[in-house]
């Protein structure tokens, strides 16, 4: 079944009213005729309207509602992927599964060690593409809402950003040296206590890993860095990692 994303006002008592770019995918593309059933999302409630096409113009597609699905496909916390930028078309692929696995929200960091350098230009551009990156894998996977890609942050915007998010988990290769290290046990337990209705960071390094400094700086603000093993993941693979985790943790 196709899903789609429409505003809160285009959806009605009895009826949906798509519009814009999706008008053109339906008739032309996908081709769906008269009395197809889709999926609709309004991208806030996180409802899952049911409706079959009843009429097909230039300019929209009229859908009676049929029932509408409550129960939802999101988790029960808000995700914050805090993503390190990575080289070549990487973040795209993050982008894609991150959505796919669940992620509410992700933010692109310019970090010390991060190969790719972005003017402000070239960041807006590239912003603009991540964000349609996201919306398309929100409607593969048929999630409630899109998850926004913000503009890219500096590393000490970016902790300004999630200082006060309930829980802040930053994989770190060296975990195993700092101060009160607590190895794959710790990490456990940071897993098994996470619950509904939190706000959770995920802080994940580019290529290169974290600076010393960058590590020391999350610790000033209460972060605590843990291990995702005994092996060196990608980044590409690191926050996808966690998600799974999270992911488990929240709808096992």
């Amino acid at each position: 079944m196709y899903h789609f994303f429409v505003n809160p006002s285009q959806i009605y008592d009895t009826s949906v009213i798509i519009t814009g770019d999706d008008v053109n995918h339906i008739k032309n593309v996908i081709r769906l005729k008269i009395g197809d059933e889709i999926s609709v999302s309004n991208g806030e409630d996180g409802k899952d309207y049911r409706c079959g096409i009843e009429e097909i113009t230039e300019t929209q597609v009229v859908c009676r509602l049929r029932f509408i699905k409550e129960d939802g496909v999101e988790l029960p916390a808000k995700v914050y992927l805090f993503q390190g930028l990575p080289k070549s078309d990487k973040m795209e692929l993050i982008i894609q599964k991150m959505v796919e696995l669940g992620v509410y929200e992700i933010i692109p960091v310019a970090m010390k060690r991060c190969v790719v350098k972005l003017d402000e230009k070239k960041a807006k551009s590239k912003t603009a593409r991540w964000q349609g990156i996201a919306e398309a894998a929100a409607k593969q996977s048929k999630r409630a809402v899109i998850p926004q890609v913000k503009n890219v942050m500096t590393y000490r915007q970016a902790l300004e950003y999630a200082k006060d998010m309930d829980v802040k988990i930053v994989p770190y290769e060296m975990e195993n040296i700092l101060d009160g290290a607590s190895g794959m046990a710790g990490t456990k337990k940071m897993m098994e206590n996470l619950h509904d209705g939190q706000r959770i960071a995920v802080f994940i390094g580019p290529e290169g890993g974290f600076e010393e400094d960058e590590i020391n700086a999350a610790i000033s603000l209460g972060m605590k860095p843990v291990t995702l093993g005994k092996r060196i993941l990608r980044t590409e693979t690191a926050g996808m990692t966690v998600m799974a985790w999270i992911m488990y943790q929240l709808e096992g």
